[in-house]
């Protein structure tokens, strides 16, 4: 793949009019204190992971609809915290998993709070997941999941998966073994674009983060990425659009309320983003146009020049191991004084 978005120069610069539904915050405020109507009904019970240096919790508590949402809160072993916190998102397909599978920040030192993704999770395997039993989900959509609900943003799966969202935060924050002053939300692709989501909702949950890392983030600039790129899982969107081409108004304003760009803006915490410049999954300027819009002023973008969708791997998460680390020494300085 070669580079075929726009230069480096103008990406840095570009900031697209995507313009937000009048109701959009009182869209996602009105979902939030609905979904809170139900009890989180966080628990936490620990499990044999294998590991010899971390502790696993398996976590269940209720996301959208009261729905039971799984997760992993991985620890180090024989911790007793309140410890800072990374709750981390999946990338598309992608689920919590084995339980041994993802525990990078637990190895840093952190607690880990790794949400499964209702519905998905087939490409990992693992554990019995997380179902999307949504009335909605049956509704006439391609292959997958970008196009169920997607004439309403009522019915959208997003709404579903961005609640849960928020509602993992609130339940790490229920676990002694996490301090609720001390979380940051984490994500590649999918996951990255999750985790914009949920920096941008956080505020009107009441939630304050300490930072937002998403990488190569999905989900952000729709218009853009469904008019220069046909891979997958946009194209699921294409797809679905070529066929009832009376709806293409409808799923674009109902993608509106979902898009990175427009939740980012409602963002105060730091970010750190990664952006690959060969990325025709989720193209550089979809990317570059959530961070340029994101809200918070203290932010900064890691560019992996020669990389393709999987983005700077280790390297993005050496980089994220000394801004976690930055963050949170920060507001321990700060909590001193």
């Amino acid at each position: 793949m070669a580079m075929f978005d726009l230069s480096l120069d103008k990406l840095r610069e570009y900031r697209p009019d995507v313009a937000a539904p009048a109701d959009l915050v009182e869209f996602w405020r009105r979902s939030i204190e609905k979904a809170r109507t139900d009890d989180l009904s966080a628990s936490f019970t620990a499990i044999d992971n294998k590991l010899a240096v971390i502790d696993t919790y398996d976590v269940t508590y209720a996301g959208f609809g009261g729905a039971p949402v799984k997760g992993w809160l991985h620890v180090p072993a024989g911790a007793g915290g309140p410890l800072p916190t990374v709750v981390q998102y999946h990338g598309y397909s992608g689920g919590r998993g084995f339980p041994h599978a993802t525990t990078l920040w637990a190895q840093a030192g952190y607690a880990h709070f790794v949400m499964d993704t209702r519905g998905q999770g087939y490409s990992g395997g693992g554990t019995a997941g997380t179902p999307d039993d949504s009335a909605y989900a049956g509704l006439n959509h391609t292959p997958g999941f970008m196009t169920a609900g997607i004439t309403d943003p009522e019915t959208y799966y997003y709404r579903r998966v961005f609640i849960d969202a928020v509602r993992a935060i609130d339940a790490a924050k229920a676990s002694p073994l996490v301090d609720p002053d001390k979380i940051i939300v984490t994500g590649g692709s999918q996951g990255g674009g999750i985790a914009i989501a949920a920096a941008g909702l956080a505020g009107l949950a009441g939630i304050e983060l300490l930072g937002c890392a998403p990488d190569v983030p999905f989900l952000c600039h729709f218009q853009r990425a469904l008019e220069i790129t046909n891979k997958e899982p946009y194209a699921e969107i294409t797809r679905y659009l070529k066929g009832f081409r009376q709806d293409v108004d409808a799923a674009l304003r109902t993608l509106s309320y979902f898009d990175g760009v427009n939740l980012g803006r409602l963002a105060t915490a730091p970010a750190l983003f990664s952006v690959a410049l060969m990325d025709a999954t989720c193209p550089p300027s979809t990317v570059f146009a959530a961070f340029n819009h994101y809200g918070s002023a203290a932010k900064d973008i890691e560019v992996y020049s020669y990389n393709e969708h999987e983005g700077g791997q280790t390297y993005q998460q050496l980089a994220q191991l000394d801004w976690f680390a930055k963050i949170f020494a920060a507001k321990e300085s700060s909590a001193d004084r």
